[in-house]
């Protein structure tokens, strides 16, 4: 409501994503002064921030999952996704096909949804 609104300040030709979302923030701001106006703090809502402790446990769980696969998709999947190395490079360190090589990343990634994605369902 608030984008039809204010639809006569759009100028074309500029970022319309990026004026969208400048003023569903500044809403948003406008949205949590108005309930700190007329609400104690502890009775403001959540705003969505999760616990360290949350991160800690996805990060254990991806860890678990990670030294689960094969050692040639780990390795595969560390250089090209944690060291951010290209294909190509990782190509040549490890004496592989491109096409070798992105087949095991591909599976790799594939297994660790599968694994985390079934542990947080046993979880649940």
């Amino acid at each position: 409501m608030k984008v039809l609104m204010a639809c006569d300040s759009y100028v074309p030709g500029t970022n319309f994503p990026a004026w969208v979302h400048r003023i569903m923030v500044n809403q948003f701001i406008t949205n949590v002064r108005r309930q700190r106006e007329h609400s104690d703090l502890d009775q403001m809502p959540e705003l969505g921030i999760r616990a360290a402790q949350e991160d800690s446990t996805d990060l254990r769980e991806l860890n678990v999952a990670f030294q689960r696969l094969p050692e040639d998709q780990r390795e595969a999947l560390r250089l090209v996704a944690v060291e951010e190395l290209s294909y190509e490079e990782v190509s040549e360190t490890i004496g592989c096909a491109i096409g070798t090589l992105k087949s095991r990343v591909h599976r790799a990634r594939l297994q660790l949804r599968s694994d985390i994605s079934a542990e947080s369902r046993a979880a649940a």
